[in-house]
């Protein structure tokens, strides 16, 4: 099931003294957390009107509306922002990772299932699926064009074909 609010950072703690909140973003970057206008709290619940936000080293700094004092951003360290699914412009072929765990794994060539998609490691140059089997052994595979070959986000699928050595090399 495709969730409708996603986790997008989380606020730990204030800058200034006139209300700004520090986030840690959950994303991409501190970038692709600017463009929203309304963040919510509470998996969506309540809605949060954001009236500035700049990026700031490797965090976004935030100012919500109604929120001008370092006593009242202050209130806001600790809580989880979300952002809403289709409030996001993310090219074609992206996707959020939330959406990516729980992938069942197959072989494109041979329909030989591997197993689920259970982490997501950001590593800088790519990121790194971990695939647990069945067996619930763990093996890591990049998320590069020549091993991914599809997402099938609505079926819940991922074919791929693997490396030599990820899955055959087996004790």
């Amino acid at each position: 099931m495709v969730k409708q609010f996603l986790e997008a950072g989380k606020i730990v703690g204030t800058h200034g003294v006139r209300g700004e909140l520090r986030v840690d973003p959950w994303c991409d970057s501190p970038e692709f957390l600017k463009q929203f206008h309304t963040l919510y709290l509470n998996q969506g619940e309540i809605p949060l009107k954001v009236v500035s936000s700049r990026v700031h080293k490797s965090q976004l700094l935030l100012t919500l509306e109604n929120v001008n004092t370092v006593e009242a951003a202050d209130t806001y360290r600790g809580k989880i922002l979300y952002l809403k699914r289709d409030d996001a412009k993310i090219p074609q072929g992206h996707y959020f990772m939330a959406d990516l765990i729980g992938l069942d794994v197959y072989d494109v060539d041979t329909f030989v299932y591997y197993g689920t998609v259970t982490d997501i490691m950001r590593t800088g140059a790519n990121d790194v699926y971990q695939i647990t089997s069945p067996g619930k052994k763990n093996y890591l595979i990049p998320a590069i064009e020549p091993v991914i070959k599809r997402i099938d986000l609505e079926k819940g699928k991922m074919l791929i074909q693997p490396i030599k050595g990820i899955f055959d090399d087996e004790d």
